[in-house]
């Protein structure tokens, strides 16, 4: 049977994605690199569409409708598939490519990483789009991959997903970065014992069901650390040093930078404490898609050019 005129196309069905996401018809433009009443329009169409308002705006903001949440899922499978017939298997060329790349990322990767990676990939594809999606302890990055919102995930936690693959990114050790004025700055201070009675800053962890690092390395010796300033980004955490006694772990590729622009140095951490390992993750859908191999592979070449610069 054919029809006149089909109501949906994949441009809608890409904007319902990403209203659906964002929550917001300005954000959703952002993200989409429309107008805002591009947006709008298709807004109106999706919702006569489906006979749903698709938003709805209550106390705390636009919300998606139940309908909504189950047209996005139906829609990413949908382009997901398109996509793979565009793209044809195993061609990928990056110079030409306008796909977009989304990468989930903690803020405690130093931002030369970042900015290497942007480097490479604007030489690369200029076409293409890298948008870096925030971690945090209420994000289900292993949603997020499965359902294609986010094609790579970059994370330290010490027992990573089975259920993920993995590639190693980079490894590093922790150091305990503080005022230069620190009596633990001094050679020889910095002890185990002085390590758990100083007061510190955390992060908030990155995932509710995991422990980060030291603590989990702390708690193989049945040992805590006095956690006395909690704050929700790694990058607050340096600047709350210079003028206090607190002292902030952390891996050094990450602490140098402030060293160098603050007056604050970084102390190797307490004997016996472990390395930060670095690693990418991705869901088995993306596992052999040409397009995602090269993200993968230009993230890990950054990283180990990073390596061998440090050494």
């Amino acid at each position: 049977m054919s029809r006149v005129r089909d109501p949906i196309d994949t441009y809608l069905l890409r904007v319902l994605v990403a209203l659906v996401a964002e929550r917001s018809v300005s954000r959703a433009a952002v993200r989409m690199n429309q107008t805002q009443p591009a947006i709008s329009a298709a807004l109106r169409r999706l919702r006569e569409a489906f006979a749903d308002p698709i938003l709805v705006r209550e106390r705390s903001g636009m919300v998606p409708t139940e309908r909504a949440l189950q047209l996005r899922d139906r829609a990413r499978g949908a382009l997901s598939e398109i996509d793979r017939m565009l793209a044809g298997p195993e061609q990928f060329e990056p110079a030409s490519s306008s796909m977009t790349f989304t990468v989930a990322s903690p803020d405690y990767l130093a931002a030369s990483f970042m900015a290497d990676v942007v480097a490479r990939f604007r030489v690369e594809a200029p076409q293409a789009r890298l948008v870096v999606h925030p971690l945090n302890a209420g994000y289900d990055y292993e949603r997020a991959l499965a359902q294609g919102e986010v094609d790579v995930v970059i994370g330290n936690w010490p027992e990573p997903p089975e259920r993920l693959h993995l590639s190693l990114l980079l490894e590093d050790e922790l150091v305990c970065l503080m005022s230069r004025r620190n009596p633990l700055a001094a050679p020889g201070a910095l002890t185990l014992a002085r390590y758990l009675t100083a007061a510190h800053v955390v992060p908030v962890p990155l995932a509710v069901s995991q422990r980060a690092v030291v603590e989990t390395h702390l708690a193989g010796l049945r040992l805590a650390r006095d956690a006395r300033i909690v704050v929700p980004y790694f990058t607050v955490a340096p600047h709350l040093l210079v003028d206090s006694d607190l002292v902030f772990t952390t891996a050094r590729h990450f602490a140098m930078q402030f060293v160098r622009t603050l007056p604050l140095v970084a102390v190797p951490a307490p004997e016996g404490f472990p390395r930060m390992r670095f690693y990418q993750l991705w869901h088995d859908r993306s596992q052999h898609q040409a397009a995602h191999r090269w993200l993968r592979g230009l993230l890990a070449e950054v990283a180990a050019k990073m390596v061998a610069a440090a050494t």
